[in-house]
């Protein structure tokens, strides 16, 4: 194998513009299959993340109307719910309306209860509750901005105004939050409700929806159901459904995104495939000759067809590299602005054994034809051709 190795590569230069430019084609065929692969995470993220012990309550007509503070005891009061809390949207903005930042009013501990995933220091989380102005915020955001810990960051809000009629509400960073690496949000600001209530100038009693809590996820289905039924024929109908069946129908809303990027991505692949098999084919054509004399001089069938597919393999191991590395800086680059609303936005540890799996697969296929020839090749016939 060893020995072989000078002779791949001497055949790969053997043309540079030709082996440049089917070079190129994989390598922008890899570059789509890691940037789509981050696109279909991030919008999957939500749902594979969603915990399975989670209801989501929301008003039966949309998710924009509000419901009343006042179905918080009545649904903590239905058997196998654990915790129940709520949060409202805000509509957080800083300095810029560029500067969208996730933002919720929530009830303080209940609501840190049920979302173990955001990991707060002890002593962090003691001022928070300390401090009816307190602000939890995710650590990405604070070093985008340079939030420190006792900073008051004044936040905007296109939906909320205080009483005094400003849209402007000031907010103490008392602690900043992470996610393990596993999943979670690291880009929201969590903010008390009770000093939003008191402030509101409208809207009072009311919050955007509840997140329950069950001890049993298997008794998810039935509690939904008395959920609902309990609040049929009100004013403020509600709709129950599992955490990750509200984030996964959240998704198909803009539509099958596994698929689109599958139905893409098959068709890149199909033609950079068309491509590299044609450029082993031509090179085995070149290389008639060559390989007659190889053969005379010892080298087996299966020894030639080796050769042909470790060029092929070769080739598109190295543009899957080049791609995937290409991937990794484009969604590193794009990072910063994706992240405000694709929290979940990077080129998965799964992504590269994938791309090795795929490049291996292609090469293989591509150079099966030209390989198959080279081996069936007379030696006479081969010699002829010189």
């Amino acid at each position: 194998m060893n020995g072989m190795l000078p002779l791949v590569l001497a055949n790969l230069r053997r043309r540079p513009l030709r082996t440049t430019f089917t070079l190129g084609s994989i390598v922008v065929a890899f570059l789509m299959f890691g940037v789509l692969g981050a696109m279909t995470n991030a919008f999957s993220a939500g749902a594979d993340l969603a915990g399975v012990d989670r209801l989501l309550v929301i008003h039966k007509v949309s998710l924009v109307q509000p419901l009343p503070e006042s179905y918080r005891a009545r649904i903590r009061q239905i058997e196998g719910v654990a915790r129940v809390s709520s949060a409202t949207w805000f509509g957080g903005v800083y300095q810029d309306d560029r500067n969208q930042i996730p933002t919720f009013p929530v009830d303080g501990e209940e609501y840190l209860a049920i979302y173990p995933e955001y990991v707060i220091p002890p002593d962090g989380k003691e001022r928070w509750l300390a401090d009816r102005r307190g602000a939890i915020v995710g650590r990405p955001i604070a070093e985008e901005f340079g939030w420190k810990v006792g900073d008051t960051i004044p936040l905007r809000s296109n939906i909320w105004r205080r009483e005094d009629g400003s849209d402007t509400w000031e907010l103490n960073v008392s602690t900043l939050y992470d996610v393990p690496e596993a999943g979670g949000d690291p880009r929201n600001i969590l903010m008390h409700y009770d000093y939003f209530e008191e402030s509101r100038g409208r809207g009072k009693g009311l919050v955007s929806w509840y997140i329950v809590q069950v001890r049993d996820p298997s008794q998810a289905p039935r509690i939904a159901r008395e959920i609902d039924a309990q609040f049929a024929n009100s004013p403020f109908e509600t709709e129950t459904s599992t955490e990750k069946a509200f984030a996964q129908g959240f998704v198909n809303q803009i539509g099958n995104i596994g698929m689109i990027m599958t139905v893409v991505v098959t068709a890149v692949f199909f033609t950079m495939l068309l491509v590299t098999a044609n450029t082993m084919a031509q090179s085995v054509r070149e290389r008639t000759p060559e390989l007659g004399v190889m053969k005379t001089l010892g080298f087996t069938g299966p020894m030639v067809t080796l050769l042909v597919l470790a060029e092929s393999v070769a080739l598109t191991l190295v543009g899957a590299g080049a791609g995937m590395l290409g991937a990794l800086a484009a969604v590193e680059a794009a990072g910063p602005l994706v992240r405000q609303y694709l929290p979940v936005w990077n080129v998965s540890a799964e992504a590269w054994p994938q791309a090795l799996a795929l490049a291996v697969g292609l090469g293989v296929m591509a150079g099966a034809a030209p390989a198959w020839n080279a081996w069936r090749l007379p030696i006479v016939q081969a010699l002829r051709q010189a």
